[in-house]
């Protein structure tokens, strides 16, 4: 990614599948297609829940079920192999007009880019990631999409099973890439599952929650989520909160 910029802006940590971008289970048919490529087990993560968790804690439990040993650079192996199948299940999308058409069942989320062009215009708040994908897959998954190119550093499942232990990498990066120092309390974290809600409070930091994935607005409330969106849609209710002038 990018190197450091000097000037300090508040940090807001994005998870991405369900929040930003759907994928039509491109990430699910990947893992499934590398695990046959690589141990001749069909269906390997059928039935596995997915939303929410680390791709290695995904792995693990897939692994476990199939009883396949991960060590001896199986883990390695698999994960580059689902990285190539990744991108088979996300081709170029056709440009027309100069606008990107996603196929059928991708799509970037209600809300997402004007967020982001929002925020680069006014470069007063600092995004990066916090997600359970691999980093090699959420960039091909973001850079399908043109997204890829706001975040200057992020924190990613590639070796860690608890979502929670993301957070402090994910800080730790973005106060190394030019955030300046944020204490967790002033730090946002926006996802849309009841695991990126009990990130956020096992952080003591704030947590945007959107509708958009497998829970609804009540339950997000429920689990303590401090705002609660149908989606990204509104650009000033999501500013405001983070504590932007609009």
């Amino acid at each position: 990614m990018p190197g450091p910029r000097s000037h300090e802006r508040p940090i807001v940590l994005f998870d991405i599948d369900g929040t930003l971008i759907r994928t039509d289970r491109a990430g699910s048919r990947a893992m499934n297609r590398a695990f046959d490529d690589l141990f001749g087990i069909a269906g390997a993560f059928d039935g596995i829940q997915m939303a929410g968790r680390t791709d290695r804690w995904i792995l693990e439990d897939a692994a476990a079920r199939a009883g396949v040993d991960l060590s001896g650079g199986n883990f390695e192996r698999f994960r580059e192999r689902y990285f190539a199948r990744l991108r088979e299940a996300l081709p170029a999308q056709e440009r027309g007009h100069s606008i990107l058409r996603p196929a059928q069942g991708r799509r970037v989320l209600p809300g997402v880019r004007l967020l982001f062009d929002t925020i680069e215009e006014r470069q007063d708040i600092f995004p990066a990631l916090l997600t359970g994908n691999c980093e090699q897959g959420a960039r091909i998954k973001l850079e399908h999409f043109d997204l890829w190119r706001f975040f200057r550093c992020g924190a990613f499942g590639d070796e860690v099973t608890d979502r929670n232990h993301l957070f402090d990498e994910a800080l730790e990066r973005a106060q190394a890439c030019g955030a300046g120092r944020t204490r967790a309390a002033d730090v946002v974290v926006v996802g849309d599952t009841l695991f990126d809600v009990a990130c956020a409070k096992a952080a003591g930091a704030r947590c945007v929650a959107v509708a958009t994935g497998p829970s609804d607005m009540e339950t997000l409330a429920r689990a303590g989520a401090d705002l609660v969106m149908p989606d990204l849609g509104d650009t000033r209710a999501f500013l405001r909160f983070v504590c932007v002038q609009i």
